[in-house]
């Protein structure tokens, strides 16, 4: 079963220490774009490993917004509520501003700044071939990607990684090459202009494929999902009328647990043990589809029941808010500016007025 969310409250910072690594860990840096609700896909794909890590190692996390424009440049009106509930989702459920840098990307301009150098020195075939950009362009037919932001998105990400030198960058396996993308630039400036910053390296982590509400994967784009903001009356409602085995039509027909999206879900909520009880169960037709959503319903409202509470302490105190933002953005800033006047000294590029 999943653990249930940290607490709301805002503790000192730690040390963090690498735990048997056979390449020791020191920084990491990771961010998501605000282009909506955040989903258990979401989740499971980045927030459960983030709030491990902040216990361990040095962390920056951030919301991309400037990420956000790249695809949405064209509307803009929900971009502030997004930023504002990602907050609170992340918050709630257990990322700690005192044991992580979290803030947003905008906040700091030096991200702006090295995206200009690293643009001037990344060549545009390298922006071409990456398959994100043509498979985008044929997927979203509503919007004119055919722009320099969304070409050169890649290169704000590179910024967005070596501006703060980590060492380590949390990624999935079909992640891989946008960091790859990020190691080559770093690797241009190494041979353009001597030692400037880390080549970092992908710190692999388990990302289960969340399948959705229809049997597709989890995506805002599938309309599929079940939203950690979700209320326990939605969220029931959404796992009682979930696709089970199409083969499965009466509570007597025994089914196959592999080609059901409610046992995919069971895959990360539900404990083993009760698991392989479940898999038993449907496959000679000793449990209905009703009592399995049930326990699925059980596990995943353990996680949300307590992540709905800690957002209703933190919703109304917008100071608080604003605070943490603030402070996390500051000390983004103070790492920035170093990395800035290596990059610039190593590119001989003034860093005070030439003749002053």
């Amino acid at each position: 079963m999943e653990p249930t969310p940290a607490s709301v409250s805002i503790s000192s910072p730690e040390e963090k220490k690498p735990e048997g690594q056979e390449i020791p860990i020191h920084r990491i840096v990771s961010g998501i774009q605000p282009s909506g609700k955040l989903h258990l896909g979401n989740y499971m794909g980045a927030l459960k490993n983030w709030i491990d890590l902040q216990n361990r190692y040095e962390c920056y996390f951030f919301i991309a917004d400037w990420h956000a424009l790249s695809t949405n440049y064209e509307n803009t009106s929900l971009l502030k509520d997004n930023i504002r509930n990602m907050l609170l989702d992340w918050l709630a459920l257990g990322l700690d501003p005192g044991k992580c840098t979290i803030f947003l990307q905008s906040d700091v301009l030096e991200h702006a700044e090295l995206n200009l150098l690293l643009g001037m020195i990344t060549p545009v075939s390298w922006l071409l071939r990456n398959p994100s950009y043509k498979d985008q362009q044929e997927q979203i037919h509503a919007r004119d990607l055919a722009t320099f932001g969304f070409l050169g998105y890649p290169v704000l990400m590179a910024a967005d990684i070596l501006l703060y030198r980590a060492d380590h960058v949390p990624v999935g396996l079909d992640q891989l090459p946008h960091l790859e993308l990020t190691r080559e630039i770093a690797r241009r400036l190494l041979h353009l202009y001597g030692p400037c910053v880390p080549e970092p390296l992908p710190l692999l982590t388990p990302t289960p494929k969340l399948l959705g509400l229809d049997g597709r994967k989890m995506s805002k784009s599938y309309d599929n999902c079940i939203y950690i903001s979700d209320s326990a009356e939605v969220v029931w409602e959404k796992i009682r009328t979930m696709m089970t085995d199409p083969q499965r039509v009466r509570r007597t027909d025994p089914g196959d647990p592999q080609k059901c999206p409610v046992f995919n879900l069971h895959g990360s909520f539900t404990d083993d043990a009760a698991r392989k009880e479940i898999d038993k169960g449907c496959r000679t037709a000793g449990i209905g589809c009703i009592d399995c959503k049930k326990i699925l319903y059980a596990n995943i409202e353990t996680l949300l029941s307590s992540a709905r509470r800690n957002r209703q302490k933190l919703e109304g105190d917008t100071a608080l808010l604003g605070s943490i933002l603030e402070e996390g953005a500051e000390n983004a800033r103070q790492e920035a500016k170093k990395t800035l006047s290596i990059v610039r000294k190593a590119m001989k590029l003034p860093e005070k007025h030439l003749f002053g």
